[in-house]
């Protein structure tokens, strides 16, 4: 079986399988197989990221198709993690991830459009939504995501996302891709924080 059918596989059988009460045995997840998927979910993040930034400061026609997958990746996140902590908790944090985007996209036209005053205001929401990603994280699984880890987890994918837009509005091409290797960088981080807390929380639903 490909890597892709298998993340696929992982995650169709999380969504189906993990909501039911008591899962049988064979309902269970290999744990290299839900990494990998939980990687494949921030990489999403921050490719689409990376694209609405590329559209927006130039003005291309795709600009609102990128906003849309860009946005359809936070419902995703949090559909992957219904079946851990349910419904309710899933769209809570989509809801937080859609905030965290549509704070990005003000961030991107006031810088764009050098109104400081209105970049300045969108930074401090963009920081307060992010401290609140990180308590609503905590709150779940607050022995594997301490809030002041998780906190300072959320500010690091700020800092370097703020990096690679500042990059990429001042035409600094080779600051631009190094910004966006260290993105991709604490994002696998991050990603594998999320997930390794997930399966020493649920450690009945993984094969070992």
């Amino acid at each position: 079986m490909s890597n892709r059918l298998r993340i696929l596989r992982t995650f169709g059988l999380l969504i189906l399988a993990f909501s039911v009460a008591g899962a049988a045995r064979s309902a269970e997840m290999d744990r290299s197989d839900f990494r990998a998927a939980m990687r494949k979910l921030w990489e999403d993040h921050i490719t689409w990221t990376r694209l609405y930034i590329v559209s927006a400061t130039a003005d291309l026609p795709d600009k609102d198709a990128t906003a849309r997958r860009l946005l359809q990746n936070q419902t995703d996140i949090g559909n992957a993690i219904k079946p851990f902590y349910g419904d309710a908790a899933g769209t809570k944090l989509t809801g937080l991830l859609n905030d965290h985007i549509t704070i990005a996209v003000d961030i991107i036209d006031a810088a764009k459009k050098g109104d400081n005053a209105k970049k300045d205001d969108a930074v401090k929401r963009w920081q307060a939504n992010a401290d609140d990603i990180a308590a609503f994280l905590s709150a779940a699984n607050a022995r594997e995501w301490p809030l002041a880890q998780t906190k300072k987890m959320m500010r690091d994918h700020l800092d370097a996302t703020t990096a690679e837009l500042v990059a990429h509005l001042q035409k600094d091409w080779a600051g631009d891709v190094t910004a966006y290797d260290r993105v991709h960088e604490q994002i696998l981080t991050m990603a594998d924080m999320l997930s390794s807390g997930i399966m020493r929380q649920f450690p009945a639903k993984f094969r070992a």
